[in-house]
């Protein structure tokens, strides 16, 4: 009975594998991250016998956007395909005669029904179709319990101190690599494996992330309060913090990282604002600038309280007698440590007549032409002149040495070099 039974389960599990199949996946929403393929039966589909986990050769399998379709075969990834369209199954494991020549799928086929009479009339083979949601997982939120150390670097007035932190916010991340998601986190599931499943987990890991991460993002020197400006460079810092837990493990990676509030404790703010303002007095002027303008708020409110008007510019006076800082001791401290003002570069060469610039010799370095002499002279009414004769007054220009064009300096008319009359 046991032999009959296996070879009538055999012959009626092969034929009723013949038909191929058509395997798709309904929209995954964000809450699914990873579900099984399905076949697609109706009322006129006559495909309804046939085994769950067994892809017949020459199946149909349509990949949507945003998903990545994987088919396992005993355990085992065989075929990923990430592409949106349609994928054809193209395996010898399950042959039909609906595929390739009649005869050759025919002898396939009969060799498929002995090997399942050997297993009591049951396929031997286990072909599964998963598909995996690689759109963006948005709407994760994240909150410090506890404050996190920040350092808090200002090079302008030499502060580095560690604050206490606080920030909140949302996260999201995608599925880069859902091989390694499959073997890792899901396996082989029955339905669908949904993000409630290991968000707990990944909320967890990234509060233990985001401490080292800050240290990162403290290194660039950026303030506490310009964090929501940086979101990028914490979501690299991120990934780089959970590459081996997320990326190496899970295949998964942050996206965007996003910051709404971000808060300091009110002993760590009014400390960073007392030591910044101590730091600025260093200034001599800006100290005597800030003296300079609490003796005026303070001698207007003694001059508001008529009875203790005397005794509050007394005691003025009395403390800038015993020694105290003047205001005006102060300017002067400023005053002697400005900077002094930078020397005013070389002049930048005399210009040719050729249109080369920049020449500081007695020649053009281009053409070799010498250096034009200044030929102007200053009339004793203060008029500056050209000619031999003063523009202004007349007075002839005053006989002294010259410097002929070739470079001699003459005293007589004519140069003693080159003969050229005197200019």
């Amino acid at each position: 009975m046991g032999l009959i039974k296996a070879v009538t389960g055999a012959a009626g599990g092969v034929l009723a594998d013949q038909w191929k199949e058509f395997f798709y996946c309904d929209s995954l929403s964000e809450d699914i991250l990873a579900a099984k393929g399905q076949k697609r039966t109706g009322k006129r589909s006559s495909n309804t016998d046939g085994s769950d986990n067994v892809i017949s050769n020459g199946s149909v399998i349509t990949v949507n956007s945003g998903q990545c379709m994987m088919i396992v075969e005993q355990g085992e990834v065989i075929e990923v395909c990430a592409e949106p369209g349609e994928f054809i199954f193209d395996s010898a494991t399950q042959p039909t005669i609906f595929e390739g020549s009649l005869g050759d799928s025919a002898k396939k086929v009969f060799d498929e029904f002995l090997n399942r009479v050997k297993f009591g009339g049951e396929a031997s083979t286990d072909q599964r179709v998963y598909y995996f949601n690689t759109k963006e997982i948005m709407g994760n939120k994240y909150g410090t319990p506890t404050p996190i150390p920040f350092r808090v670097v200002d090079r302008n007035v030499g502060l580095d101190i560690d604050i206490s932190l606080r920030c909140f916010g949302e996260y999201s991340y995608q599925l880069k690599n859902p091989l390694l998601f499959y073997k890792n986190v899901c396996g082989n599931i029955e339905g669908v494996y949904s993000r409630d499943k290991i968000d707990s987990q990944l909320k967890s890991e990234l509060m233990t992330a985001l401490q080292p991460a800050m240290a990162k993002i403290a290194a660039l020197d950026i303030r506490y309060s310009e964090l929501p400006a940086h979101t990028q460079e914490i979501a690299d810092a991120l990934n780089d913090v959970l590459s081996k837990k997320w990326g190496e493990l899970r295949g998964i990676e942050i996206v965007s990282f996003g910051v709404s509030n971000v808060s300091i404790s009110e002993e760590d703010q009014q400390m960073i604002k007392e030591l910044q303002r101590n730091a600025a007095f260093r200034n001599p002027t800006m100290a005597a600038a800030h003296m300079v303008g609490s003796q005026a708020a303070a001698m207007q409110d003694a001059a508001n309280n008529a009875g203790g008007a005397a005794i509050g510019f007394m005691g003025m006076n009395m403390a800038a007698g015993a020694g105290g800082v003047r205001a005006e001791d102060l300017y002067k401290m400023g005053n002697a440590q400005a900077p002094a003002a930078p020397a005013q570069p070389a002049a930048g060469g005399w210009a040719c007549a050729c249109g080369h610039t920049g020449n500081t010799g007695k020649f053009c370095a281009e053409c070799g032409k010498p250096r034009p002499e200044n030929t102007s002279w200053t009339c004793s009414c203060g008029a500056v002149n050209t000619g031999k004769f003063c523009a202004e007054c007349g007075k002839p220009k005053p006989a002294g040495d010259w410097t002929c064009s070739c470079g001699t300096v003459n005293k007589g008319k004519f140069c003693s070099n080159c003969g050229s009359p005197r200019p």
